[in-house]
């Protein structure tokens, strides 16, 4: 009896995820964490008006959702000051990587972005078989010049840029983007991440006419809007390239709940404030936290802030795993120089108080360990 016969690309593949998930972590400790700060969620939660708007669109959970978004998306358009023919709604930012990927990426294509940059986006190249070129962070930033210059010496498809960045929560400025995106070769798509994008100063966020067919832009309520577990993702973009993804994309992956949620978060425009102030409160505190330790924050312009350690990424792996034996569940980069740091995501006092009790020891336990 034989099973499946998967096509030669997925057999070429390696059974894995981009992250695992901390509910993983705490069924193997046999514990829930103390603090949950790893995964780049908005643990202040959402506005209570989505909140309400959730809990009663859940009596018509029964029906399908609108397989157009139609509300949310005139609602975004409006408030991008955009055509709805510009807005796209879908699973978060990954779905809609995702869906990109299947809509211009075949075998060999190349696709360019930055060592260590989002890991998702490359699970999903990787899985449509495109082949991805890397540059190096230069000062801990990606580096537009070098992504730009790559992208046109192997004709990419697409080239991706996060701004504010994830792992590293540092930023460019608008002009710096746009130059970017005048830069950008002819044939490519530049993948412009935005997730982050709601935190950052003032000057951040890039002028682009919606209408330009050199860039995409993907946005999420799971960040400034405190709803990950929703889903609700959008992207900005030129109306044919919206209209593309009608061809692949699954037309009842949004349900009604998250674009009841989606729609009254958007609406609630105190909530957004407060959060920008909770969130900077937040960041302010675990740079507190690294200094009472002689550690180094980095700036930050997203919702999490990573912390220098001082040494080498042996060293950071170190702190990490000792976090997360006393109940601390944080990340980190992957790849060196930026793995020198662990990444802690912005919470509650309670949970970062647990990380500043947690700190010290796990610092002391990695410091024994490097001294064997």
């Amino acid at each position: 009896m034989t099973g499946p016969r998967y096509t030669k690309l997925v057999d070429s593949l390696p059974a894995t995820v981009p992250f695992v998930g901390p509910e993983d972590q705490e069924r193997n400790a046999g514990r829930p964490f103390a603090a949950r700060l790893g995964a780049n969620e908005n643990g202040f939660g959402p506005s209570p008006r989505a909140i309400a708007a959730m809990a009663a669109a859940a009596g018509e959970v029964w029906k399908y959702g609108d397989s157009t978004s139609h509300d949310l998306r005139a609602a975004l358009a409006a408030h991008h000051g955009v055509g709805i023919e510009n807005v796209l709604v879908g699973e978060g930012i990954d779905g809609l990587l995702g869906y990109l990927c299947r809509l211009v990426i075949e075998p060999a294509d190349a696709v360019v972005t930055s060592e260590g940059a989002y890991p998702t986006f490359n699970y999903h190249v990787a899985g449509f078989g495109g082949v991805l070129h890397k540059v190096p962070y230069k000062d801990d930033r990606e580096d537009p010049q070098a992504l730009i210059a790559k992208a046109a010496e192997v004709g990419a498809k697409l080239v991706y840029l996060s701004n504010p960045d994830n792992p590293m929560g540092t930023w460019h400025d608008r002009a710096t983007v746009e130059a970017m995106i005048a830069a950008v070769p002819e044939g490519t798509l530049m993948v412009l991440d935005e997730a982050y994008v709601e935190f950052a100063p003032e000057g951040t966020e890039a002028r682009i006419d919606a209408d330009d067919p050199r860039v995409i832009r993907m946005r999420t309520f799971s960040k400034a809007h405190g709803m990950a577990g929703a889903r609700v993702g959008y992207a900005l973009g030129a109306p044919g390239l919206i209209a593309a993804f009608d061809k692949i994309r699954n037309h009842f992956g949004m349900c009604r709940i998250s674009q009841a949620g989606a729609l009254a978060a958007l609406e609630d425009r105190t909530w957004q404030a407060y959060m920008r102030l909770l969130v900077a409160g937040a960041r302010e505190r675990i740079g507190e936290i690294a200094e009472a330790n002689g550690l180094q924050a980095l700036p930050s312009a997203t919702n999490f802030v990573a912390i220098d350690c001082g040494a080498d990424g042996d060293f950071a792996r170190a702190v990490l795993r000792e976090l997360g034996e006393l109940g601390v569940f944080v990340r980190m980069p992957f790849i060196a120089p930026q793995d020198r740091c662990i990444r802690v995501s912005v919470g509650p006092e309670t949970e970062l108080e647990a990380f500043a009790e947690a700190l010290p020891k796990a610092l002391a336990s990695a410091r024994a360990g490097q001294s064997r």
